[in-house]
């Protein structure tokens, strides 16, 4: 797992999307994904990011997106 450094933002995801849905990853160009944090706040990543974590049933979990200052992404990984 990766450390957050001080100056950077961690957001936490609870995700349960079926498998159809997740279809919609791999269209071209893919589409931005929109996810809602544990406190509300809205964040965008890249489809690419969510692809890594697609499987049969779809995508189901924990996640945690980290990004520096400049809202660059660091990390987006699974925690459970």
């Amino acid at each position: 797992m990766t450390t957050p450094a001080a100056t950077d933002t961690v957001y936490y995801f609870s995700v349960r999307v079926s498998y159809i849905q997740c279809e919609a990853l791999y269209q071209s160009p893919p589409p931005p994904v929109v996810l809602t944090d544990d406190r509300g706040v809205r964040v965008q990543v890249p489809a690419v990011c969510m692809r890594q974590f697609v499987t049969s049933t779809g995508i189901r979990g924990r996640f945690r997106l980290i990004v520096d200052k400049s809202h660059k992404i660091r990390s987006f990984e699974r925690v459970t």
